[in-house]
């Protein structure tokens, strides 16, 4: 497969373009209208606010479902500290017996990619990333919150600059000790919590980092809670895979 990297396409409009079995990774569709497309047998995955197909909008669809499916998600839009506490304690559960499913496999199943998105000791490092980005950096305000394991998408274009190694190589119970102390920071955070303290409107520092905009302590909360969420049914989706393959 042909692979092409740094093109943008904003603002363009593109004619009879052939994407069968493309594969586009961490695109931007923001404001894109795409008409008369075929999706036979596409697999879509992203966030679907204010998408529309056919005149319909997909994501309050897709959330019901998703709800349907996996009840404990309506955790995630707790909007008070006791609901707060209770989806991270459901979350810590659901990486408990993640964790113990991926224990099982031989060590270097845990630095497997499949179909090239992270390995499940990847997902791990991206997970302290996004405590960092939105509790540290955010919340709490600190300068330098990163840690150097930490693993960004495309949209972190320098993560050198922020004290980020993208060429460390830290082995699984390395970057699952750091995990475990970013878990234990979120939880012990929404214990500490008020009502009124989710209200707060946190400005982040001056110093170069991600995020930039302010964001409120429930926003920032929300955020880590579908991280979480998210990377999790990512992280069993490709287990699944690895653990079908023959060893």
């Amino acid at each position: 497969m042909t692979s092409v990297e740094g093109r943008n396409f904003a603002g363009v409009r593109l004619e009879d373009a052939d994407f069968s079995r493309a594969r586009l990774h961490s695109p931007s569709f923001e404001g894109t209208r795409i008409t008369d497309a075929r999706f036979f047998n596409a697999d879509i995955s992203g966030d679907l606010e204010g998408l529309r197909l056919n005149g319909v909008e997909v994501a309050p669809l897709v959330e019901a479902e998703l709800d349907r499916r996996f009840p404990e998600r309506a955790k995630l839009r707790a909007s008070d500290p006791p609901g707060l506490a209770e989806a991270w304690a459901t979350l810590e559960e659901i990486w408990r017996t993640n964790l113990a499913r991926a224990q099982a496999l031989p060590e270097p199943a845990l630095f497997e990619r499949v179909d090239d998105e992270w390995s499940f000791v990847e997902t791990l490092r991206h997970l302290i990333l996004a405590t960092d980005c939105w509790l540290l950096r955010t919340v709490k305000q600190l300068a330098r919150p990163y840690h150097p394991w930490g693993v960004a998408g495309s949209w972190l274009t320098d993560p050198a600059s922020l004290g980020i190694d993208p060429h460390a190589t830290p082995s699984f119970l390395e970057v699952l000790a750091v995990r475990r102390g970013r878990v234990d920071m979120v939880r012990e955070t929404i214990a500490g919590l008020t009502a009124g303290e989710l209200e707060r409107v946190c400005v982040p520092p001056d110093a170069p980092g991600h995020p930039r905009e302010a964001h409120t302590v429930l926003h920032c909360l929300h955020v880590i809670l579908n991280e979480e969420w998210q990377h999790s049914s990512y992280a069993n989706r490709d287990l699944d895979i690895i653990q079908s393959r023959p060893r």
